[in-house]
């Protein structure tokens, strides 16, 4: 399932060091502003414990856990959607996601100086919005300005759409979010195709030094203050301390590390988790002796619609879905236990899969 989450913020305030720490990867870091050229883009594994504990009923080749593309955008800065910085040719990029980490400096360190002179999350937050909402004022004047042409003629549903796409360039005037909008179903078919910036969801992550993790600081209060009443999450993750423990080459090491610290598994693990469900997805799975697998579908996804994401002829030649839960099944500790049990249902292809489900599907092409 091609869906993206972006990695957004103000240069210089460890978005790579993360994205690195997310996705395995060594794209280099530097303290120099605007030093990155082109967004990167990873893979990071979904983790999933529950994947392990079917093992212990099944024995099995190998395990495969479901993922994500990350992308990593280059910073940005006060004026990036007028093209300062290198900014302006990113915002494409954040447009193809279907998600946004902001990652907002909460630390102070002297030789990492700030772009904008000081650490303040908040003003942070309020410089990327602007620059995306900016981007979606043009976005929809010129929509406006099309749809204006077509009105001429008396065509009813273009006035409409000029109607809703007036309140919306109000609303991003005032500084506003699309997101914020309680926007209809006949709302949205309007703006639909304009991809905005600031529709998307978005995960904020306070970036805080080691001696932070546990009790946050003031910077990250100020963040939870500002966003009081909006729907949103916020995480708080030691960038640096992250790396220290991705630089480990063995879980051993991995664990002594996060003993030390007093956490029970790295913050990533917590960031990745979040920003699956920000993405609105589920897991289910498939359980056999060559591989145990998670597979990702969106929630609401049929079982007609989950078998395509196995393979485009389980969904073509879709019979049925032999269903057991995941804890009907590690709680009795077979497919016979739970057939014993009445706890093995064969649903048909209208059946909504849940989290967790374990799907068998038959199918004939």
């Amino acid at each position: 399932m091609a869906l993206q989450c972006g990695i957004i913020g103000i240069t210089n305030v460890g978005k790579t060091t993360i994205f690195n720490c997310l996705s395995g990867t060594r794209v280099e870091t530097s303290s120099a502003a605007f030093s990155a050229s082109k967004s990167n883009i990873g893979v990071i594994h979904v983790p999933d414990p529950r994947l392990y504990e079917l093992r212990k009923f099944q024995v099995t080749e190998k395990i495969v856990p479901t993922t994500v593309t990350i992308v990593d955008i280059p910073g940005l800065v006060r004026g990036s959607s007028r093209g300062e910085g290198v900014g302006n040719r990113f915002l494409a990029d954040i447009r193809n996601t279907d998600a946004l980490i902001h990652v907002l400096r909460c630390f102070d360190d002297e030789l990492l100086p700030h772009v904008d002179g000081s650490v303040d999350p908040v003003r942070d937050i309020e410089t990327v919005n602007l620059e995306l909402q900016v981007k979606d004022l043009e976005s929809v004047e010129k929509k406006i300005e099309r749809l204006s042409k077509i009105a001429k003629s008396g065509d009813k549903d273009a006035k409409r759409g000029i109607e809703i796409l007036s309140h919306l360039k109000e609303h991003f005037e005032n500084f506003g979010n699309a997101r914020d909008l309680n926007l209809t179903g006949e709302e949205k078919k309007y703006i639909d195709d304009l991809f905005l910036l600031t529709i998307k969801p978005v995960l904020y992550v306070c970036n805080v030094d080691e001696k932070s993790v546990h009790t946050g600081n003031k910077y990250v209060e100020q963040v939870k203050e500002y966003l009081k009443g909006k729907d949103a999450e916020v995480l708080v993750i030691a960038g640096k301390m992250e790396a220290e423990i991705a630089e480990l080459e063995n879980d051993e090491d991995r664990m002594a590390f996060l003993n030390d610290a007093g956490l029970d598994e790295p913050g990533v693990n917590k960031l990745v988790r979040a920003a699956y469900r920000l993405l609105n997805l589920i897991t289910f799975f498939t359980v056999g002796p060559k591989e145990i697998r998670a597979w990702t579908i969106k929630k609401g996804t049929n079982a007609q619609q989950a078998a395509g994401v196995i393979h485009s002829d389980l969904e073509r030649g879709f019979i049925r879905a032999e269903v057991m839960k995941y804890n009907d099944f590690v709680t009795l500790g077979s497919e016979h236990a739970c057939k014993e049990a009445g706890k093995f249902h064969v649903e048909g292809k209208n059946y909504i899969v849940e989290d967790g489900d374990i799907l068998h599907i038959r199918f004939n092409v």
